[in-house]
């Protein structure tokens, strides 16, 4: 019954590498790149986490809140529109999906890490916003298993940059975004008959997650003299 279990959930994440099939760990890499240098109507995340420094009147704690709460927003809404067309559409919105989630959760993390006096162009910096984006659950059992050295922070302020440490975080990442998005859309299978309803499971599954990764971030970047 287990292994029945197992291979359910794997085929599923399966069907949807193949429905995105650009979801690499360069793919991975460019959200993080566009998050920090801003892409469209999106200022840098640097630059928008200053922003709301300055209407909180330099409270950090309180910028930090309205980051997250605004890129839950941006999750929600992303989220909502990926998912309007239920199963129909997923061939389509799926990868959309990824690309829109990456990017957000990229960009709030990001912003965090700067108003907490990280540098965002530090390989080690780059990297820890990745790991953060796993959660902390998934980051304990993977530093626990070996897989990761250490925690997003320990890893922001190593003494030096393990290039090897790219890639592995990059693919990691990628596994995980693929399976988030897997495991909501097993979840809501029986919504998704319904367009309109699908848009709701969507908004909710990727603001929650977002929130999370926010909370999380915000508990792991302890503060650093700010440059």
């Amino acid at each position: 019954m287990a292994t029945s279990a197992t291979s359910g959930t794997t085929r599923q994440p399966a069907r949807l590498s193949e429905l995105a099939p650009g979801l690499t760990a360069a793919f991975v890499r460019e959200a993080l790149h566009r998050a920090i240098h801003g892409i469209g109507p999106l200022p840098p995340a640097a630059k928008a986490a200053d922003k709301q420094l300055r209407e909180q009147k330099g409270n950090v704690d309180k910028a930090i809140h309205e980051v997250i709460e605004n890129h839950v927003r941006y999750a929600g809404a992303q989220g909502f529109l990926t998912n309007l067309g239920g199963l129909a559409t997923m061939a389509f919105t799926v990868p959309t999906n990824i690309t829109g989630l990456a990017l957000v959760e990229c960009r709030m993390v990001a912003g965090i890490a700067h108003l907490r006096g990280y540098d965002l162009t530090d390989p080690r910096v780059k990297n820890a916003v990745l790991v953060c984006l796993l959660g902390e659950e998934s980051v304990f059992d993977l530093v626990k298993d070996q897989k990761l050295p250490a925690p997003p922070m320990a890893l922001a302020t190593a003494p030096a940059h393990d290039p090897w440490l790219d890639q592995v975080v990059c693919a990691e990442v990628a596994s995980d975004l693929v399976t988030k998005i897997a495991g909501k859309r097993l979840a809501g299978t029986a919504g998704r008959r319904i367009p309109f309803v699908g848009g709701f499971i969507g908004a909710g599954a990727d603001g929650y997650a977002t929130w999370r990764i926010g909370r999380y971030a915000d508990r792991e970047l302890l503060p650093l003299a700010r440059r």
